[in-house]
C-alpha cells in the first residue's frame, strides 16, 4: 500500500458495520465510519511505516478510521503548529482527538502550550484536545517537571464547570492523570479535587467526586 487510494480501498474492505453502530453508541457518528478497530488499525500502520505526505492526505479524505491511521503514521518531527491547528479544528469525535493527542501532540515542544490554549476553544472537541493533551503530557512526559504541570490545574478549575460530556470527562481524565504523576502533583489534585467535589456545580462535583475518589486513595501509596 503505497498510494492514499490504495490505503482507503484496504480500510474499505475492513470495514464493519456492526463495529460502526457500536461505535455510535459511545457517541461516534457514523458519518465516514469505517468500523475498523484501533488493533487492525495498528497492523496496518506497521505495514505503511511512517510517512509525512500519506498522513496529511489521509487527514484530508476525512474518514474516521483514516485520521487515525494518519496519526500513528505521522513523523512528529514534520509536524508543525500550524498543522496541530489545523487537525484540532477538525476533530468531530472523542476517539480521533485522543489518538491524536497520544499518538503525536505530547511528542511536540508545543505541547504544553498548545494544551492551554486549546483549553480557551468553544468547540467542545477543541477544548477537549487541551485536556486531553494534557493528559498524555502527564502519562507519557516522563522528563517534564512538576512546574509544567501546575498551570494546568487553574485551568481544570474554570472549565469544571462545562457539562459538556466529552469536555466534562477529558477535564477529569486530565485531573486524574497529573494527581497520579507522583505525591507533590497528586497533593495540588487532590486539593483541587476537593474543592471542586463541594460546587454548586453538576459538572464540577462530578470531576471532583471522581478524581478525589482516586487520588485520595493514591496518596497513601507508600511507592507513589
Amino acid at each position: 500500500m503505497k498510494t492514499t487510494e490504495e490505503i482507503v480501498t484496504h480500510l474499505q474492505s475492513l470495514s464493519n458495520p456492526h463495529n460502526v453502530a457500536g461505535m455510535a453508541r459511545f457517541g461516534i457518528h457514523a458519518d465516514k465510519t469505517l468500523g475498523v478497530s484501533i488493533p487492525v488499525l495498528r497492523d496496518v500502520a506497521k505495514k505503511i511505516g511512517k510517512n509525512h505526505t500519506l498522513a496529511g492526505e489521509l487527514w484530508k479524505t476525512g474518514i474516521h478510521e483514516a485520521r487515525i491511521l494518519a496519526s500513528m503514521i505521522e513523523v512528529v518531527e514534520a509536524v508543525a503548529g500550524k498543522q496541530m491547528d489545523e487537525w484540532t479544528r477538525d476533530f468531530d469525535s472523542w476517539d480521533v482527538c485522543d489518538q491524536v493527542c497520544f499518538n503525536v501532540f505530547w511528542k511536540k515542544k508545543e505541547a504544553f502550550e498548545k494544551a492551554q490554549e486549546w483549553t480557551s476553544h468553544n468547540p467542545e472537541f477543541e477544548r477537549r484536545a487541551g485536556f486531553a493533551l494534557m493528559a498524555s503530557l502527564a502519562v507519557h512526559d516522563k522528563k517534564a517537571s512538576d512546574t509544567q504541570f501546575l498551570p494546568f490545574l487553574p485551568l481544570i478549575e474554570r472549565y469544571a464547570t462545562d457539562d459538556r460530556n466529552f469536555v466534562k470527562k477529558a477535564v477529569n481524565w486530565a485531573l486524574r492523570q497529573i494527581g497520579k504523576r507522583n505525591r507533590n502533583l497528586c497533593t495540588h489534585a487532590l486539593k483541587l479535587s476537593e474543592t471542586l467535589k463541594n460546587s454548586e456545580n453538576k459538572s464540577a462535583r462530578w470531576i471532583g467526586m471522581d478524581a478525589f475518589r482516586e487520588l485520595h486513595q493514591r496518596i497513601t501509596n507508600i511507592d507513589l
